[in-house]
């Protein structure tokens, strides 16, 4: 089914070159493969001259005019010498005697599922056989004058039917011919290069004729339009021309195979010969088409046929396409997923055969992936004998036992191929997927990996979960790096569990290379993590204090080291402070804050780093260190001393101001002086040591004593900056006014005008200010009167639960006729009208005694009762 130099599909019987690779071959569509069994046997005596497809069974005439019925496979089932028309479920037949030999019978869809009602015959005439009364057969003309029907085809309603002048269909249901389509070239004979037909459903009719198609769709014609014409018309939606003549036409899906007689010139004879026929699929376009794909295809005889000889019938269920030759009936196929990976096999497109054969693992047969029963393979027969269905799984696991999982082989084959193709590491990269878990392949890679020397490559992808090798497998590999690669054999060590090889072994060989070369950094610390799996903690913190390594903190927090630190507390220290002490400070329940300062006692400035992060945590925990830590503070942190001194309610004020004027600290200093009540000291080392009137007015108003501010005027009364700076800042203060009138007569003042200016608009503001709140004040009071008038206008309720609060009883009678009188305030409390005391001759109103007595507020009387 190829030539030399283009692309072909064989038959099961050719063979291809597997060795030479075309990347720029494209797949191919179909499929094909020798109808044989019954139909071999047939044609070796007989030739076929005609078939027609069920999807059922095939019904084959030949040349010595039998019909034989065989099934999908080939086999025959019936044979007859007769031409009959009958029910193939059904008892009913027609026998009839024709006055030329029968080529084509066209019968309703419908006849082999049930009572077939009609059918037509082709020969000079088109004949219609419809069972009427008494159920005999009654035949009717349909068409005759025009030669020979050459091909019949019914389909629904409609029959299209060609002659030697060109194709007809008819309507069934108006008995009406609707459509005339006339044959191109009249110059090729009619029965050399007969007409083919197919319906590709109900309304459309595909025609191919020499190498001509047309495909035509039946319309409805509008009811205007009718007049005296038929209710259909057809119109001719796709024409195109082939390079070949056509022999046959079926419709896959919205694209159309062609079957085409092809002629070549010989090249020894240059003489023209019929060459192999093909087998196109293309696309139709309005005037054009595109070819999809196109195969040769290798028949028996194809030197002797004609573009008569050749048929192409199709079951529509199935997609399969019958290429009939009087010596050969080739099938062609829609190639599935299985036909595809072994497509991708053929090429050596691996990686791709193995993503076609996950995605489609439900659908594919031949490369079927038994994932989850691969689980089985290596099961121990014992486990499965104690299980309630140990003779189905033991059964099930032999069965696959003896099957070749074709997954493995193609990830196998791709394996191979990277790794002579020199990818060693996507070689080893792809081991992951394929392999999977079965250890008997993957430790059957790693010796074929060491064999080329590249068992580097393949040490990233090792299984170190389910599944899990042989402990020598990993040995092997880090031996490997060992001997060439001290940092890739570092990398192996962490990020391999420990429980993968024999740490002993590892270790041992570890010192001995230590041996050589025992300042080795990247082997020191390797030896430490070998010694942490091994749970000798004591030398692994050794090797990591030695070599300053960041692990140690966590090595000590991990296995609880800290009774192995309290003599190495200033190592840690010089190593990282900030660690270390976070460390200890998380962990003063296991090594105490005494036993740490005194550790560091020799190093001061790290025990003030200690202190320090201790009383940032708790202000309280270190107070009998902070009177050392005054002086720490004031040797190696001065930015830390005032917020400490403000901080600490420990520390004493005497030592702290002595260091503090020892250093001359003058912030410090003003501040314990302050602290301490000598605040006008305080403010005096402000003006002269810091000449700072902003500060020293500051600290005037937090002191907020009015001596403070004398002192302050009196101070700066010569000085004009800092008048300037006091008539800025004291207007919310002091009286400016005691100020200016101490101010020198004829003594010029800096910026002056603005400082009285924003006096007298601290002063408006002021004023503003406070009629505001007035305003405020008074809304306020109003809104609250209102409330209080409202609140006093409701009603009191009244029931048998209230008492009086003078006597205590009911305050309502229990005999309701009786008359009462009672008295209630607007502070809820109640009293009958006798128990409350006369008032006086002064006023005439009432309060209330309980109210009155605790001085709340007496209330008058808002409500009386009487009945």
């Amino acid at each position: 089914m190829a030539e030399a130099e283009e692309k072909e599909t064989r038959s099961n019987e050719e063979s291809t070159d597997e060795s030479e690779e075309d990347e720029s071959e494209e797949e191919p569509k179909l499929k094909y493969e020798r109808l044989s069994n019954g139909m071999t046997e047939i044609l070796q005596k007989d030739a076929a001259s005609c078939m027609t497809v069920h999807e059922k069974f095939l019904a084959l005439g030949t040349h010595y005019g039998k019909v034989y019925l065989l099934d999908v496979q080939g086999n025959i089932t019936q044979k007859f010498d007769v031409v009959q028309v009958f029910g193939l479920y059904s008892a009913e037949e027609f026998h009839e005697m024709f006055d030329c030999p029968i080529k084509i019978v066209a019968v309703h869809p419908h006849f082999v599922r049930s009572h077939f009602k009609q059918f037509v015959t082709g020969g000079k005439k088109l004949l219609l056989y419809e069972r009427g009364w008494m159920n005999r057969w009654k035949p009717s003309v349909l068409h005759e004058g025009e030669g020979n029907i050459r091909n019949v085809k019914w389909r629904g309603h409609l029959i299209a039917w060609a002659n030697n002048m060109g194709v007809k269909i008819l309507d069934m249901i108006s008995k009406q011919r609707i459509t005339n389509v006339p044959r191109d070239d009249i110059s090729l004979r009619p029965d050399m290069y007969p007409c083919s037909l197919c319906w590709k459903d109900n309304l459309t009719l595909i025609i191919g004729w020499g190498n001509s198609v047309k495909i035509c769709s039946v319309k409805e014609r509008h009811a205007s339009e009718m007049r005296d014409l038929p209710n259909r018309y057809v119109e001719i939606v796709f024409q195109f021309d082939t390079e070949f003549y056509i022999s046959g036409l079926a419709p896959i899906c919205d694209q159309l195979v062609i079957l085409s007689y092809v002629k070549e010139i010989s090249e020894k004879t240059e003489v023209e010969c019929c060459a192999r026929p093909r087998l196109d699929i293309v696309q139709p376009l309005p005037e054009s088409c595109e070819e999809i794909s196109s195969d040769a295809l290798t028949v028996r005889g194809f030197q002797e046929n004609e573009c008569r000889d050749y048929h192409l019938e199709y079951s529509e269920g199935e997609s399969l396409f019958y290429i009939i030759s009087p010596r050969d009936v080739v099938v062609a196929k829609e190639r599935d997923q299985d036909d595809h990976i072994d497509w991708l096999l053929e090429k050596k497109k691996y990686e791709e055969a193995l993503m076609a054969a996950e995605i489609s693992q439900k659908t594919i047969k031949k490369h079927k992936i038994l994932i989850d029963q691969l689980k089985l393979l290596h099961t121990p027969v014992h486990i499965l004998l104690g299980s309630v269905l140990s003779f189905i799984l033991i059964k099930k696991m032999l069965c696959l036992r003896r099957c070749q999982c074709l997954f493995f082989d193609i990830g196998l084959a791709y394996i191979n191929h990277l790794v002579e193709k020199g990818e060693y590491d996507l070689a080893a990269r792809k081991c992951q997927k394929i392999l999977g878990k079965n250890t008997e392949l993957w430790e059957f890679e790693v010796y074929k990996f060491k064999e080329i020397g590249q068992l580097k490559a393949i040490s990233r992808y090792l299984p170190r979960r389910d599944p899990v090798l042989k402990p020598l497998i990993y040995e092997m590999v880090l031996h490997e790096f060992l001997e060439s690669d001290y940092e890739g054999f570092a990398t192996l060590i962490k990020e391999w569990p420990g429980d993968l090889y024999n740490n002993t072994i590892i270790v041992q060989a570890v010192v001995d290379h230590l041996k050589k070369d025992p300042q080795n950094r990247t082997l020191l610390q390797t030896l430490a993590e070998l010694y942490t799996y091994d749970q000798r903690y004591g030398r692994a913190l050794e090797i990591y204090l030695t070599l300053r390594h960041k692990d140690v903190f966590q090595l000590i927090h991990k296995h609880n080291l800290f009774s192995s630190i309290r003599d190495k507390i200033v190592l840690l220290m010089d190593f990282d402070s900030e660690k270390a002490v976070d460390m200890l400070l998380d962990n003063e329940d296991k090594i105490s804050i005494d036993r740490v300062v005194e550790e560091l006692e020799n190093r001061p400035e790290l025990q003030h780093v200690y202190l320090h992060k201790l009383f940032k945590r708790d202000h309280h925990k270190g107070q009998r260190y902070h009177e050392k830590q005054i002086s720490l503070y004031a040797e190696y942190d001065r930015p830390n001393l005032l917020p400490f001194l403000r901080d600490s309610t420990h520390c004493p004020l005497e030592k702290a101001l002595e260091i503090c004027q020892q250093r001359n600290f003058v912030e410090e200093t003003v501040y314990l002086l302050s602290r301490m009540g000598n605040s006008r000291s305080a403010l005096k080392m402000i003006m002269e040591e810091l000449q700072d009137v902003d500060k020293a007015i500051e600290f005037a108003k937090e002191q907020d004593d009015g001596e403070l501010w004398e002192d302050l005027i009196l101070y700066s009364i010569d000085k004009p900056p800092f008048i300037t700076g006091l008539l800025n800042n004291i207007g919310t203060h002091v009286d400016p006014i005691l100020l200016i009138h101490r101010i020198k007569e004829g003594m010029e003042i800096p910026n002056l005008r603005d400082s009285l200016v924003k006096i007298l608009q601290d002063y408006n503001l002021q004023i503003l200010l406070r009629e505001g709140c007035k305003k405020i004040l008074v809304a306020d009071s109003l809104s609250l009167l209102k409330k209080m008038h409202r609140t006093q206008m409701k009603g009191v309720l009244v029931d048998e639960e209230n008492i009086c609060e003078s006597c205590l009883s009911p305050i309502l009678p229990s005999d309701a006729s009786k008359s009462f009188n009672v008295v209630v305030f607007h502070c809820r409390h109640m009293f009958h009208k006798e128990c409350l005391p006369v008032p006086n001759t002064v006023s005439s109103v009432q309060f209330c005694n309980i109210c009155s007595a605790k001085h709340r507020g007496p209330g008058s009387a808002i409500l009386e009762m009487k009945k």
